[in-house]
């Protein structure tokens, strides 16, 4: 076990390094001088020069990569040149509002996805098994934007059960906070929930047709037994792998709804960045979120040994 995780900890060196690098050279292909954006359109040369000589935009490639990654290394990310507030303090602000959202939409994926896939399982070929498949296309096939906007108009303009947009924070009142994020946890969680069962049911009608699960049926275990302790732990390897990917997509990919629902998390926060040509912040984010990724591989590799012992060897 702690092998293991030595050696992913090792990867994970070399893997951000290609990321930073790769993320710094292609964002100086994007559109547009970051100083004459800072400055204004109107500003003359001397105040535009004089923005490249304060954020280090006259110098080479080399040398503004350099100066950042050393910055990174004692944990400074820079300063954002639109909000001029450093960027891990804009970061931490961020962060925990897309992880509730992503924590609450894993959490509907997870509960309407995995169940709603053993129950296709268990009933394959009946009404149940087309019923969870039709959710499933419906769920994987409908835009998040217009499943947002729906429901916006539904619950908060119709019936006026939740707010239509904004956040509040847990700590400030967990009903409000709730109330703000339902809606669009279940927006990101309708998809997830529906690549979750369809891989579900594949992984659960093949542990079913396996030899340990005739073994333990021939046994007279109880049905719940059979398909919980045997057939469910067998599907649960390729499982663990899509949650981890899904969790960190939902962390990183939760841009147009956070845009719908007016919520300032972490995706705001780069779009916002990208527009502005605010290059710390951008770099930053990316960084970031690559190293979630990572950290959640590892997890999932933690999680193969845990529901399948024989990964220990």
């Amino acid at each position: 076990m702690l092998a293991l995780i030595g050696r992913r900890l090792v990867q994970l060196v070399p893997t951000l390094f290609l990321v930073s690098v790769l993320v710094f050279l292609l964002q100086q292909l994007l559109p547009g001088d970051p100083a004459t954006v800072l400055a204004g359109e109107d500003a003359d040369p001397q105040a535009i020069a004089e923005v490249r000589r304060l954020y280090r935009l006259d110098q080479p490639l080399p040398v503004q990569y350099a100066h950042w990654m050393a910055g990174v290394l004692t944990g400074d990310l820079g300063e954002s040149m639109r909000l001029k507030a450093p960027v891990l303090d804009l970061i931490l602000q961020k962060l925990p509002v897309t992880l509730q959202l992503a924590c609450m939409a894993m959490a509907v994926a997870v509960a309407v996805g995995v169940g709603a896939g053993i129950v296709a399982a268990l009933r394959q070929g009946t009404l149940w098994d087309h019923a969870a498949n039709a959710l499933a296309l419906w769920g994987i096939s409908t835009p998040n934007v217009w499943l947002g906007i729906m429901m916006i108009y539904v619950f908060a303009v119709t019936l006026g059960w939740l707010p239509a947009s904004g956040y509040v924070s847990p700590a400030e009142d967990w009903r409000q906070s709730l109330a703000t994020t339902l809606m669009p946890a279940l927006v990101l969680g309708t998809s997830a929930a529906g690549i979750l069962m369809r891989h579900t049911r594949s992984a659960m009608l093949q542990a079913l047709r396996s030899d340990h699960v005739r073994t333990a049926r021939a046994k007279g275990l109880p049905e719940r037994a059979v398909v919980l302790d045997h057939a469910l732990r067998h599907a649960l390897t390729p499982l663990i792998t899509l949650g981890a990917l899904e969790f960190g997509t939902l962390l990183s990919g939760a841009v147009l709804t956070e845009q719908i629902f007016s919520i300032p998390g972490f995706g705001k926060l780069v779009v916002d960045a990208v527009f502005n040509r605010d290059y710390a912040v951008v770099q930053g984010v990316v960084l970031v979120t690559a190293t979630v990724y990572i950290l959640l591989n590892l997890l999932a590799d933690l999680g193969y040994v845990l529901a399948d012992p024989r990964q220990r060897r």
